[in-house]
């Protein structure tokens, strides 16, 4: 199917349903001088819900959005939605870019113009790219998805589609969260479609249960074990029962709000305010973008798939280029020579602050870290 010119317009009436669900909300107890520990904080969700229902537009981020042009196609019987901006340079390198949950396409509005057009962002013409971000399958206007086995590896293979369909055979891409993975998949399974691939997240998961050749490893090994404990209730529960949650999740805004908000506080750079990273509308652009695709569902249900495929997608060696850039609170740092086992490293740089969601977080430094390491690899596709 040839992909078809796409625009954002959500009905009146999704809208008016949501404020209107808001002002219903029927809000739990919470203990005196709860803060975080205990989940997303009483009086914070009360602040935020009362800015969604009075004051955030959302028809002023849906005309951002339809900025960039867009479009939706089927692969392999998958409703895809995806941008797809053209570089303003003499030979851009075409770059697909996935993102996790629980963000969205959305997370790389702030990064699409310096990599398209860097001459305009005060960079070098010759390091433009050509950047396609989809919506996952099961994620926003990509809509849910409707059958089972939508898999990382078979999203990596609707990307090459895609990709093929866009005119470009061989291409580089850029991930984190589960686009770390879906990046993996591609340099693992079609390395010779991909040119390079850069990573902006943990990428060691696959040696989790290895012996540590040496104290650096043993320290990131206990860290991450502590970490697993305490942040990754919501993951297993992904992976177990993701269609008792959504019940919840998809019927309230308010529990769709705090399920999600309390990831891009513990998970960024924020120091716990919140708001010293994310303003409230794009916290709540990223939340509406699920709320009125009703894919909360399809997007935990990633997880399980994923988790109860065959094939581990997480072992093995990557032999394509590869790039990392560490952000400091993102997911435990891992050592370089763990996450070398798994992948061809050739570009590791340790960034100075940012966290999980680094295009939104650390849009500047991580534009400048994929220019930098797909510099040398551009003859391959030119």
């Amino acid at each position: 199917m040839a992909p078809v010119p796409f625009q954002i317009h959500v009905a009146e009436e999704v809208l008016m349903d949501l404020r209107q669900r808001l002002a219903r909300t029927r809000w739990p107890d919470s203990l005196p001088d709860a803060g975080w520990d205990y989940g997303t904080n009483l009086a914070y969700l009360q602040q935020l819900v009362a800015y969604w229902q009075q004051c955030y537009d959302w028809r002023t981020w849906e005309r951002v959005l339809n900025t960039f042009p867009q479009f939706t196609t089927q692969i392999d019987s998958i409703h895809l939605h995806f941008l797809h901006v053209k570089g303003k340079g003499a030979h851009p390198m075409p770059l697909i870019i996935s993102h996790g949950w629980p963000g969205s396409f959305f997370e790389m509005y702030k990064i699409i113009g310096p990599l398209t057009d860097p001459e305009r962002f005060g960079g070098d013409p010759s390091d433009a790219f050509d950047v396609v971000v989809p919506s996952l399958p099961g994620y926003g206007f990509s809509g849910p998805t409707n059958e089972g086995g939508v898999t990382v590896a078979r999203i990596a293979g609707i990307f090459v589609s895609l990709m093929q369909d866009l005119g470009y055979p061989r291409f580089a891409t850029q991930g984190g969260d589960w686009g770390l993975h879906i990046t993996r998949a591609l340099g693992r399974f079609w390395a010779s479609r991909i040119v390079g691939i850069h990573l902006n997240m943990e990428p060691a998961r696959g040696v989790l249960s290895k012996e540590a050749t040496n104290e650096e490893e043993k320290r990131w090994l206990e860290r991450q074990a502590q970490w697993l404990w305490g942040e990754s209730g919501y993951s297993h529960l992904h992976e177990t029962r993701p269609q008792t949650l959504a019940y919840g999740l998809n019927d309230s805004p308010v529990g769709l709000a705090g399920w999600m908000v309390e990831k891009f506080r513990a998970w960024s750079d924020c120091h716990g305010e919140i708001e010293s990273v994310f303003t409230k509308d794009e916290l709540l652009t990223n939340i509406t973008i699920y709320w009125v695709t009703q894919t909360i569902n399809s997007s935990t249900r990633l997880y399980y798939e994923t988790a109860h495929q065959h094939d581990d997608i997480f072992a093995g060696r990557a032999e394509v280029p590869t790039g990392v850039a560490v952000f400091r609170d993102d997911l435990p740092l891992p050592p370089r020579s763990l996450a070398e086992r798994l992948y061809n490293i050739q570009r590791w740089t340790v960034m100075k602050a940012g966290g999980h969601f680094a295009a939104l977080e650390q849009p500047q430094a991580l534009v400048e870290d994929i220019r930098a390491f797909f510099r040398p690899l551009r003859s391959a596709v030119e």
